[in-house]
């Protein structure tokens, strides 16, 4: 975990410490003392979350050890559908050949949404433009792309010498959930991308820190990653054909911030929800999920997505 991120967990654990004393009891999540390990892997962008929640449900439950990683959403697929792991961090749903893996190998699961997200298309401060529409989005990342200049960019009112300047992409790699769903919400395809674009694999501050320093270049990131940023980076808004919209936090949650506004999710194996410690530690996340989410500069669930998600572990527990 980075030092941004680092900030936002002490911060959690400073404004949640009176509920993480109170886990265990029937508002927050189960009840008792419980022991056991819960293996999570997965997304690098919903782990904050669930690093967070791990460690403030071992505060009231210090008999349970919960374990973070971060391999990618694809690579923490591939270790849940074989069973290594309990529960698996994800920032897409499922896919159809993870879903047969699992079937494969007798692993049966559910999802619980634990927060809401974005993605943000970022350019450095000084960059003059403020919009692109999805179609010059597409233009710039779809696979085959002859963009190399700000100037190859269909439809862009750009200043001065700034069409000859040339833009340097950076972005997640292929085991990321968010190299998925940005392909498949721009370029209408998981996994197609143009080549040549630099790939920062899990690391998106990586695509932060590269555009901090060109002020032609373009990357994209989640949101949470853009709210931790600050004025390093400048967060375009998006035209889907209804007009710009910006990455904010009410456009996400009431869905206009189109097509890049996604879910993030945790993933439980049927096994694993056998167990009293898994069901409690999932009880607690979503219970406490609006405070985490804050906390860790991420978009909270709404209270109709709460009672949704409690409703589904309610019917899990039975």
């Amino acid at each position: 975990m980075f030092k941004g991120r680092a900030i936002a967990l002490l911060t959690i654990m400073l404004v949640l410490a009176p509920v993480a004393a109170s886990c265990g009891g029937d508002d927050d999540g189960g009840g008792g003392e419980l022991t056991g390990t819960i293996l999570i892997d997965g997304s690098s962008t919903v782990a904050p979350l669930s690093e967070a929640a791990a460690e403030l449900y071992q505060e009231g439950q210090p008999g349970v050890r919960v374990t973070v990683g971060t391999s990618g959403t694809g690579g923490g697929f591939e270790k849940f559908c074989i069973g290594e792991t309990d529960l698996s961090d994800a920032s897409r749903p499922i896919a159809d050949d993870e879903v047969q893996l699992c079937g494969e190998n007798g692993i049966e699961f559910d999802s619980i949404q634990v927060a809401n997200d974005a993605l943000s298309i970022v350019v450095n401060p000084a960059n003059p433009v403020d919009c692109l529409t999805t179609e010059q989005a597409m233009q710039i990342w779809d696979a085959g792309s002859k963009v190399k200049t700000w100037g190859d960019i269909d439809g862009l009112d750009l200043p001065g010498d700034a069409a000859g300047e040339t833009i340097d992409l950076y972005g997640a790699g292929t085991d990321s959930g968010t190299f998925d769903f940005f392909t498949d919400a721009i370029n209408g395809e998981e996994g197609r991308i143009r080549n040549d674009y630099n790939s920062i694999g899990e690391d998106d501050q990586a695509a932060v820190v590269a555009v901090e320093g060109d002020e032609w270049a373009m990357g994209f990131i989640p949101y949470s990653f853009v709210q931790e940023a600050g004025d390093q980076v400048k967060a375009l808004q998006i035209d889907d054909g209804g007009g710009c919209v910006e990455a904010t936090l009410e456009n996400v949650q009431a869905g206009t911030y189109v097509p890049l506004g996604r879910p993030l999710f945790v993933y439980a194996s049927g096994t694993a929800l056998e167990r009293d410690e898994v069901l409690d530690f999932l009880q607690f996340y979503v219970a406490n999920a609006v405070a985490v989410a804050e906390a860790a500069t991420f978009v909270p669930l709404t209270d109709e997505q709460i009672a949704e998600q409690e409703a589904k572990i309610e019917e899990l527990t039975a």
